[in-house]
């Protein structure tokens, strides 16, 4: 006996339910770098040029965004920071063509680095105050639904993180840390 289509409908769509329960959720977006890991100490290279390091944007690659990324943006903000936390790193407007960039290199053509809580546009890496403890710097990408995103005119570190969530369609952060 032969299934009528109204039945092979039901099992295909039972097949395919069943085969997105198997393969679980859309993978996350990862954020991976040589230089930053989870959890652990950011090595004088990345270290803003006033606390004796080298001042250099670590490499990053990501993947797995969602679909619909019309662009990205990389963070960098220390949360130890009363009230507002401390912007390190603002890049935005990096087309969705681009998932890496190199170590201390500028901005990829079409974005653009923001000004920073440290006064310049471009990377100012981890230089909290001696004896204020351990410092915690997430370095964020951020996959965003439009293509350019707007802040409002001096914005907090906290400013900036909140237009960006209120634009993500995903995110992936590693946070380093570093004390003097």
């Amino acid at each position: 006996m032969k299934d009528g289509p109204e039945t092979i409908a039901m099992k295909l769509a039972v097949y395919a339910i069943c085969a997105a329960l198997v393969a679980g959720p859309a993978a996350a977006m990862q954020l991976t770098s040589p230089e930053i890991r989870d959890a652990a100490p950011i090595a004088k290279e990345q270290v803003y040029t006033r606390c004796g390091g080298g001042n250099l944007s670590p490499a990053l690659s990501w993947s797995g965004a969602p679909a619909g990324t019309k662009s990205f943006a990389i963070t960098a903000i220390d949360h130890n920071v009363p009230p507002n936390d401390w912007s390190h790193w603002i890049v935005v407007d990096i087309p969705p063509s681009v998932t890496t960039l190199a170590k201390g290199s500028p901005p990829p053509p079409g974005a653009h680095a923001m000004i920073t809580d440290f006064g310049d546009a471009g990377y100012g890496g981890p230089c909290p105050p001696p004896g204020s403890g351990v410092h915690h710097y997430a370095f964020t990408v951020w996959a965003l639904r439009t293509p350019t995103v707007q802040f409002p005119a001096h914005a907090t570190a906290k400013d900036v993180t909140a237009t960006l969530e209120k634009n993500a369609l995903g995110k992936a952060s590693l946070t380093g840390t570093y004390q003097r």
